[in-house]
């Protein structure tokens, strides 16, 4: 699959974006030869895979300039690599413990000339900045995922929904998140491809914390 899947979706990007998500295939693959930052047998799906994936965040919530995001175990910079294209206006922090997959983002940032991006190299429980909105996908069960947030999220709002957590998770979530007063919003209803069947936006303002 190529850009063009990106463009159905989003018909709306510029060139310049455009161009940008042209670039992550190539980006992507001579990373991966060297780290191991996506499943090699997906690097030929990237785009169905990881960038439409991620940007399935976008159809929940278009982010409203000067938003600022954490992408928390962003691994290679998904979801954070592709929304910080689509929105060029909004401040991404992207976070992972490891090392090697920070050094990624960095060079895939620079490489497409993002200013939008911060890569950070630690633990989410060590962030002290504040931030409208917390995206993930799927680094662990979301009660673990909550108790890191104590004290992330910006007092004002000016988004769609108020500052909370989007987080891209699969399959079966009724046991996941009893208890939890959150929105879940299928991909299927945006988009055809059959790998969406099961993938979900969750959504959950930032009341649950005590921020």
């Amino acid at each position: 699959m190529t850009v063009d899947l990106i463009t159905t979706y989003f018909p709306e990007i510029t060139p310049k974006q455009k161009e940008q998500f042209e670039a992550l295939e190539a980006l992507y693959q001579e990373w991966n030869a060297k780290i191991n930052v996506i499943s090699r047998k997906d690097t030929e799906s990237l785009y169905e895979k990881h960038v439409l994936h991620s940007l399935g965040i976008a159809k929940v919530m278009p982010f409203a300039p000067r938003t600022k995001v954490l992408d928390i175990g962003t691994g290679g910079g998904f979801p954070g690599i592709p929304l910080a294209i689509l929105f060029p206006e909004v401040h991404f922090t992207l976070m992972d413990s490891i090392g090697k997959k920070i050094t990624v983002v960095e060079a895939v940032a620079q490489a497409l000339g993002l200013t939008n991006v911060t890569a950070i190299h630690g633990r989410a429980e060590k962030v002290k900045d504040k931030f409208h909105f917390v995206v993930s996908r799927a680094v662990t069960q979301m009660p673990e995922f909550l108790r890191w947030l104590k004290g992330k999220f910006e007092k004002e709002q000016f988004n769609p929904k108020p500052n909370g957590v989007l987080y891209l998770k699969g399959g079966d979530l009724s046991e996941e998140l009893a208890g939890l007063r959150c929105e879940i919003f299928a991909l299927k209803n945006h988009f055809a491809e059959p790998f969406f069947e099961t993938k979900k936006v969750v959504y959950l303002s930032k009341g649950h914390f005590n921020s």
